[in-house]
């Protein structure tokens, strides 16, 4: 369960500063792409009702950032092939991710959510600095949605990072292929490391937390957990259950 009378060991002034209105706790959730299907929309609605839940009866302050998923890749691989450049592309699974954030606002509701949605680190603090539920996508081209949403938990001074996933956890190996990978309860960050440098470990294959992120959780000791995409499982996390993957910054 999260202690809204602890911080993390990075407190600067910039998270001072994003404090100053605000006494809630914040829980950085990063949400899988995969919840946003333009050809089902009622999975965005458990998801809204969660957050909603979470800030209306916790104390806590979520701030939420969405993936780019199915749509973003089929941007993506349409520009490609007409001549877009990596950088452009990156925008474009940036502005997808956005979207995708945007839509999740609505379905929380105006009455509780920042009316817009972060391009920026500093338009990040300034949301969490209302107190409201913040919805954001990708801020810069060239990072994941996982380091964008470490950088934010370092910046937000968040109790708590969840990364809800498509799998349960980190496996040893991809589980969607090798039917003997094990789910790791708690790993270090250097295992992690560690472990991205395997061929298995390929970009795109698996779903892991990058480097980048990685780094920033072990420079700021966040806490963080690697979950199944669940609204349900999302609220067990933050009310102290033992799901998923723990990442531990050191052993």
């Amino acid at each position: 369960m999260i202690d809204n009378s602890s911080s993390n060991s990075n407190s600067n002034s910039s998270n001072n500063n994003s404090n100053s209105k605000n006494s809630r706790g914040r829980v950085v959730i990063k949400l899988s792409g995969s919840i946003f299907d333009l050809y089902k929309v009622d999975t965005i609605t458990p998801y809204a009702k969660m957050l909603r839940e979470i800030w209306m009866g916790k104390s806590l302050q979520p701030i939420v950032i969405a993936g780019g998923g199915k749509e973003a890749r089929l941007y993506i691989d349409v520009a490609r092939v007409l001549g877009a450049d990596e950088s452009s592309l990156d925008e474009i699974g940036i502005e997808v991710s956005r979207l995708n954030a945007r839509l999740l606002s609505y379905a929380i509701g105006v009455d509780i959510v920042y009316p817009s949605i972060p391009t920026n680190l500093e338009e990040v603090s300034m949301a969490a600095s209302t107190g409201m539920v913040v919805v954001a996508g990708g801020l810069h081209p060239g990072q994941s949605t996982n380091a964008t949403s470490a950088l934010i938990a370092e910046r937000v001074n968040a109790k708590l990072f969840i990364n809800a996933t498509d799998v349960e956890g980190i496996y040893t190996s991809d589980p969607r292929v090798h039917r003997d990978a094990r789910l790791l309860k708690r790993v270090s960050v250097n295992e992690l490391l560690s472990m991205l440098g395997r061929e298995r470990f390929n970009a795109g294959t698996y779903e892991l937390m990058d480097i980048v992120a990685l780094k920033i959780i072990q420079r700021s000791r966040i806490p963080t957990r690697v979950v199944k995409a669940d609204p349900q499982v999302i609220k067990d996390v933050i009310d102290g259950h033992d799901l998923g993957t723990e990442i531990v910054s050191e052993e």
